[in-house]
């Protein structure tokens, strides 16, 4: 699927940026191109780079975050 017009960037082509390294639009932008002429690729680009970084997370990762972000429960203390 194309993201871009513009630029005629695809989703394949985002995907294969951030594998490459790429992990922030502003990187994408410079080089790729993605939103940087009309802007209306914008939301769909930053999706389709969230779900790749999310998909390059170590599952161990993903569950370590889920598990340090949660709220203790009432009355329970960390020692």
């Amino acid at each position: 699927m194309i993201v871009c017009v513009c630029n005629n960037v695809s989703e394949w082509k985002i995907r294969q940026a951030v594998n490459s390294g790429m992990s922030s639009m502003r990187e994408l932008r410079q080089n790729l191109g993605v939103a940087s002429s009309c802007g209306k690729c914008h939301s769909c680009a930053k999706n389709v780079l969230r779900e790749c970084l999310d998909n390059n997370v170590p599952t161990a990762h993903r569950h370590i975050h889920a598990l340090v972000f949660q709220p203790m429960p009432n009355g329970v203390t960390v020692a």
